[in-house]
C-alpha cells in the first residue's frame, strides 16, 4: 500500500473515506459533488480515496485530484475487497468525524451536512439509509438474509439494511482502529 499525501493545514473536522474499484466514470462527478457540498460548510476537511486495485484509469484520476492538498490517495497493491479498503481509509483518516461512503454515486454527498448536524447534536454514529437500491433482486435478497442471520448469531444488534454510508465520531474510529481484528467487518464494529 502506498499513500500520496498532501497535508491540510489546521484541525480537520471531516474526513470522507471512499473506497474505489474501477470508478473512472463516476469519479469526476463524485469529487465535484463532494467539494460543492463540503466547501460551503466552513469546516476543515479531507477526502480519503482508497484505490482498491482498480484496473481502469481510477488511480491516474486520483493522482490528479491529490494535487490540491485536500485529497489523500491510498493505493492498495491489488483488490483486497470493499471492507479492507474501508478499513484502510479509516486507518488514514484524521478528522474529528469520518464519513464512509461508496464511490458509485448511490450515496449522495449532499447528505453530509445533515449527518454533521446529528453529530453536533451528540450522536457518535449517524447512519444513512438508501430508500432505493440499484442492486439486483438477488443481491437485495442476499443482503436481507445476511443481516438477519448475522443479528441472530450476534450478541450486539447490527442495524439491518444499512450500508456503509455513515458518519462516525473520532472516538468510534479510534475504538475500531484499536480492535484486534485483522479482517475488519466495519459495519459490525461500527454497531
Amino acid at each position: 500500500m502506498d499513500a500520496h499525501w498532501a497535508p491540510t493545514a489546521g484541525k480537520l473536522t471531516v474526513s470522507v473515506v471512499i473506497p474505489l474499484y474501477n470508478e473512472q466514470e463516476n469519479l469526476p462527478e463524485l469529487d465535484r459533488r463532494l467539494r460543492a457540498t463540503l466547501e460551503p460548510l466552513n469546516v476543515a476537511y479531507e477526502i480519503v480515496y482508497i484505490n482498491d486495485g482498480s484496473r481502469d484509469q481510477t488511480l491516474s484520476i486520483l493522482q490528479g485530484l491529490a494535487q490540491d492538498g485536500r485529497h489523500l490517495v491510498v493505493n492498495l497493491s491489488r483488490n483486497f475487497g470493499h471492507q479492507a479498503a474501508v478499513s484502510a481509509g479509516i486507518d488514514h483518516a484524521r478528522g474529528e468525524t469520518v464519513v464512509v461512503m461508496d464511490g458509485d454515486l448511490q450515496d449522495p454527498p449532499e447528505l453530509i451536512p445533515a449527518m454533521l448536524e446529528q453529530w453536533r447534536a451528540g450522536n457518535d454514529v449517524v447512519y444513512a439509509v438508501r430508500r432505493n437500491r440499484k442492486e439486483s433482486a438477488w443481491k437485495r435478497i442476499a443482503y436481507f438474509a445476511f443481516y438477519r442471520l448475522l443479528n441472530h448469531l450476534s450478541h450486539v444488534p447490527i442495524p439491518e439494511d444499512f450500508g456503509d454510508f455513515s458518519l462516525m465520531a473520532r472516538r468510534v474510529i479510534d475504538t475500531i482502529k484499536a480492535s484486534p481484528e485483522r479482517n475488519r467487518f466495519v459495519r459490525g464494529l461500527r454497531a
